[in-house]
């Protein structure tokens, strides 16, 4: 099974009981359990483990997504709080039921996959605020408003910063981009001018993880344990 939940990226850090249940059911059954996207699942997880791969060492991995909300689809719109007073939206993002989903998870793939150990996992979310009034094809937002997102995570390991996850989230956000810099030898700065289009990639993400998984053992998998990612 190839799942969209964000959670199921890294299953293990909410629910690692869960987690080692699922994966016995698993592999006594012959089943296959995977989750995986866009982002999660690919921008802020897989794609910069796979460029530590010609790192010699690596010290830090920093990661930049800035997504222009308003060319997404509209469940995504209301997700990130367009439109609600910026204090509900804190509010709402303080009980996990307004934000970004999986971030923690991309973040503990990574420590994951690099060996990594965080003493210190944080996660922020604050609401940006719309300087104008915003009108997309799904909802209109005036000036004041929460117009989408600013969320953050980081590792620390040993008291310093060592991963960082930086997601901009927002309606109408000027020069949309994916970024990995990595610290390291050698040291690498990659970005995608434009981003990766969530909608569509989604789906490719999830059809092209589909052959990938059939090859693999069974088990309740990572990302990280499949074949390289390519097209179907």
């Amino acid at each position: 099974m190839v799942s969209s939940c964000e959670e199921l990226v890294f299953p293990q850090l909410r629910e690692p009981t869960l987690a080692a249940r699922l994966d016995r059911i698993c592999r006594k059954s012959g089943a296959r359990v995977i989750g995986t996207g866009v982002n999660p699942g690919f921008v802020m997880d897989l794609l910069p483990v796979c460029l530590t791969g010609v790192s010699r060492e690596v010290r830090a991995v920093h990661v930049q997504r800035v997504v222009n909300a308003s060319t997404r689809r509209a469940p995504l719109q209301r997700k990130i709080g367009s439109g609600l007073p910026p204090a509900e939206f804190r509010r709402l993002f303080k009980a996990g039921k307004a934000g970004h989903a999986g971030l923690k998870e991309s973040l503990a793939l990574i420590a994951h996959c690099l060996g990594l150990k965080p003493s210190d996992i944080v996660e922020t979310g604050e609401p940006v605020v719309a300087v104008r009034d915003i009108r997309t094809q799904h909802l209109a937002v005036e000036k004041g408003e929460t117009c989408g997102l600013h969320q953050r995570a980081q590792a620390k390991v040993k008291g310093k910063v060592c991963l960082t996850l930086d997601l901009k989230m927002y309606l109408d956000a000027p020069n949309p981009h994916d970024a990995v810099q990595i610290e390291g030898e050698p040291p690498l700065d990659v970005v995608i001018n434009g981003g990766v289009a969530g909608d569509q990639a989604t789906v490719a993400a999830l059809v092209n993880t589909a052959s990938r998984l059939l090859q693999a053992q069974p088990g309740l998998l990572l990302m990280t344990d499949l074949a390289v990612p390519r097209t179907a």
